[in-house]
């Protein structure tokens, strides 16, 4: 059985926030008349105190060598849990335990002197962790060979860009003797080779070293190549602990909760038509209404029809757009002979995984005899999101890269 590494009961965190009355209006005039009233007075009469919660009673156990994302929305408290167990921020009430040496990046400059050299922070970083000379000495030329900034070692890191500066520091923090090691959204300034670089060694230093990994990050292909566990946020509280899929999966849904009604279209009656849509769902391959998809599972739509009379060569058709409207594929179903005797009949159409690059998307549907009439139309019916479950293109997250899969074939 794994130790444990990382033991949080019942953290909270809460802030005051002060709000200032305002005084004279929204003009220029009144708000500096009315500051320039509260520093003669030192009146605090127009001010209000409310107490904001950035963590509720958090509890969670994480075991050694276990590598987790921990996912929410903006708001939901990542930053802050980070910046309590990094031990930056002092929680309100509850406590924490942990194993071994920790090791944090959380935001550029932090743990850095920006009038000291590179090679001066790292000294002093590893002297912060309680590492000797020798320690760091036997890690130095590692540090700087995957840092990159050989070249800038003996300038001082305030003159670094902001991409060098967390080469540096993610590489002293990854390479340096910690148990446990902490990164935030901040990976997101390097290019994406350095990024590519720095999870490969996150994930060897967990599998080969035994170091726990906590990580934050908005790019679910990140999250999802790295972590083997998720703990999901919302308002400051756990909503959800399991394995990274799950939470994933839980995250988007959770993100689709205030808009399900976009996952199902109903249209009324129109008497005058003698075939019509009457309903659209989109659904997951379990049959739940859906508008997030990963890009490994299918993308199901369900077209309900309704025919009044009778009618040749219908055909049933659909095309799929990004969202500068430009066509990705069309494709579509005769329905002259799939009614039978029912007058109402539900036509799923399910788009295989790997199909579109992560994305939103929109569709259009619309009964048609081809060249001949138009009998029915909805256009951009309804919009849908992709997104990257851990696939090879997961670095290029935020760059074009096209809107479709292709599964080609490589001989060599």
């Amino acid at each position: 059985m794994s130790e444990i590494a990382i033991k949080v009961e019942n953290i909270s965190k809460k802030y005051d926030l002060l709000h200032q009355n305002k005084a004279g209006g929204n003009s220029l005039v009144g708000a500096f008349a009315g500051g320039l009233k509260s520093l003669i007075t030192s009146s605090h009469k127009g001010e209000t105190h409310e107490d904001f919660w950035a963590l509720k009673e958090i509890n969670f156990e994480i075991q050694q060598g276990d590598r987790v994302g921990i996912i929410g929305r903006n708001g939901a408290g990542k930053s802050t849990l980070l910046k309590v167990l990094s031990r930056i921020v002092k929680p309100t009430s509850g406590r924490i335990e942990y194993t071994g040496r920790m090791a944090s990046l959380l935001e550029v400059g932090t743990g850095f002197h920006g009038d000291l050299s590179g090679r001066e922070n790292i000294y002093l970083n590893g002297s912060i962790m309680g590492m000797t000379k020798r320690e760091i000495d036997a890690k130095f030329d590692e540090i700087v060979d995957f840092s990159e900034v050989e070249k800038f070692l003996d300038t001082p890191v305030k003159k670094y860009s902001s991409g060098m500066y967390v080469r540096l520091a993610f590489a002293v923090a990854a390479h340096l003797n910690s148990d446990i090691l902490i990164v935030d959204e901040v990976l997101a300034v390097g290019d994406a080779s350095f990024q590519k670089k720095s999870l490969g060694k996150m994930e060897d230093a967990s599998q080969q070293s035994g170091k726990t990994i906590l990580f934050v990050s908005h790019n679910m292909g990140q999250i999802s190549s790295l972590c083997n566990k998720g703990i999901l946020l919302n308002k400051g509280r756990v909503e959800q602990e399991g394995s990274i899929q799950t939470i994933i999966g839980s995250y988007f849904n959770q993100n689709d909760a205030s808009n399900l009604d976009q996952s199902e279209f109903n249209y009324p009656d129109d008497p005058k038509k003698d075939l019509q849509i009457t309903q659209i769902k989109l659904n997951n391959q379990l049959g739940e209404a859906c508008r997030s998809f990963a890009h490994d599972e299918p993308v199901v739509l369900a077209i309900t029809v309704e025919k009044k009379a009778a009618l040749k060569d219908v055909m049933l058709g659909l095309f799929f757009t990004d969202m500068s409207d430009k066509r990705i594929f069309t494709v579509q179903l005769p329905l002259s002979d799939k009614f039978d005797l029912d007058n109402k009949r539900t036509f799923k159409l399910i788009i295989p995984h790997t199909t579109f690059i992560p994305n939103t998307y929109r569709f259009s549907v619309a009964l048609h005899i081809p060249n001949i009439q138009l009998i029915d139309e909805k256009q951009n019916a309804g919009k849908f999101e992709i997104y990257d479950n851990g696939s090879e293109l997961y670095r290029y997250a935020g760059t074009d890269i096209g809107v479709v899969f292709v599964n080609c074939k490589w001989e060599y």
